[in-house]
């Protein structure tokens, strides 16, 4: 098994406008490395999941995240978005955004990239606004 994210994976300029446009950019980077078979029905999966309950998070974050049988391998691909991509968090746009894929059968290695991004995403350290350059924090009043 290959590592779950190389600097291929990694878009510290991502354009993207709408969670589906981020969505697919990351999962083109996916694509490229044979990590994900089939782009459509990967993106099928993403937005599914995605209709079930938004996945932003509080702090400008957003973790579109699915199973999927056009996923080779466990993967995760990282984006930073300089005017943010809106994924339903109530503080607002996201500007990290972490796109999970996991093969259809692999549960426990779906919670487990879930669970430790989760014990990062609470440091501060990892997430504070200074560690993102040319990026400012959208909050709500």
């Amino acid at each position: 098994m290959s590592q779950m994210i190389t600097a291929d994976l990694v878009d510290l300029d991502l354009a993207a406008g709408t969670k589906e446009e981020a969505a697919r950019a990351l999962a083109e980077r996916m694509v490229a490395l044979g990590r994900v078979t089939g782009l459509d029905g990967f993106l099928a999966d993403v937005a599914a999941r995605e209709a079930q309950m938004p996945t932003g998070l509080d702090g400008g974050i957003g973790i579109p995240h699915c199973r999927s049988e056009h996923v080779t391998e466990p993967t995760l691909a990282f984006g930073r978005s300089a005017r943010g991509v809106d994924f339903g968090a109530p503080d607002g746009p996201a500007d990290l955004i972490f796109l999970i894929a996991a093969p259809a059968g692999a549960d426990d290695a779906h919670l487990t990239i879930l669970s430790s991004l989760a014990r990062h995403l609470m440091d501060a350290v990892f997430t504070a606004p200074s560690a993102r350059p040319g990026t400012r924090r959208r909050r709500r009043p």
